[in-house]
């Protein structure tokens, strides 16, 4: 019976790997999960409770997400990257959620996009990627995903904002104790910094052929 093909992408926020992933998964035919929805979930989850995750535990949040959850239209706002990142580093609801992850692909495959997916979630995953991007692109590419005015006389200002946000996230996403955010030994790094999305694209389907041989999923 032939493997079923796991496509992991790890990274840091805004560096354009749910994009990336949601294509490949369509152009490969697969399913796709953003695992990092399952943390915002979570955070969310504990936000509308009034529990603040840096001092309260979020078991009871995650064991009772649905991928209906992920669905929700508030879920990448400053306030719950803060708490996904910190309920992101809670040992227990991560062990909750790994079972979640795996079974999601383990039969049919699929592309999962987060930050342990190669590491923890799918160690053995057919193909391994991190993308990753520059602070400030990345900066730039989420304040323009949020902002109603692209020409804000503050724009500068709030992209820097922004920024700061963001490298607070990876330094704290990259020094938890529990599954840190880094790439796998094996994993093939895409710098986005000066790719179009289809350029990615691109890139990544050619590395899913070298690795796999072909583009068939079945």
């Amino acid at each position: 019976m032939k493997k079923a093909l796991v496509i992991a992408i790890d990274g840091p926020a805004a560096a354009g790997k749910g994009t990336l992933a949601r294509r490949l998964a369509a152009a490969l035919g697969l399913p796709y999960l953003d695992t990092g929805l399952l943390y915002r979930a979570v955070g969310r989850r504990m936000i509308d409770a009034g529990l603040d995750p840096a001092t309260h535990p979020a078991d009871d949040q995650a064991r009772g997400i649905r991928l209906a959850d992920l669905e929700r239209d508030d879920l990448r706002v400053p306030e719950v990257d803060r708490a996904a990142s910190l309920v992101a580093a809670q040992q227990a609801v991560r062990a909750i959620l790994v079972d979640t992850q795996r079974n999601f692909a383990i039969a049919g495959g699929g592309v999962l996009d987060g930050r342990d997916i190669g590491t923890v979630i799918f160690p053995d995953a057919t193909v391994k990627l991190f993308v990753t991007a520059s602070t400030q692109a990345r900066a730039r590419r989420r304040w323009e995903q949020m902002a109603p005015d692209l020409e804000a006389p503050d724009r500068a200002a709030r992209i820097a904002e922004v920024e700061a946000q963001l490298q607070a996230r990876d330094d704290a996403d990259a020094s938890r104790a529990v599954a840190p955010l880094r790439a796998a030994d094996d994993a093939v790094w895409i710098d986005t910094d000066d790719m179009t999305a289809d350029e990615v694209l691109d890139e990544a389907l050619r590395i899913v052929r070298q690795r796999t041989g072909d583009l068939k999923t079945g």
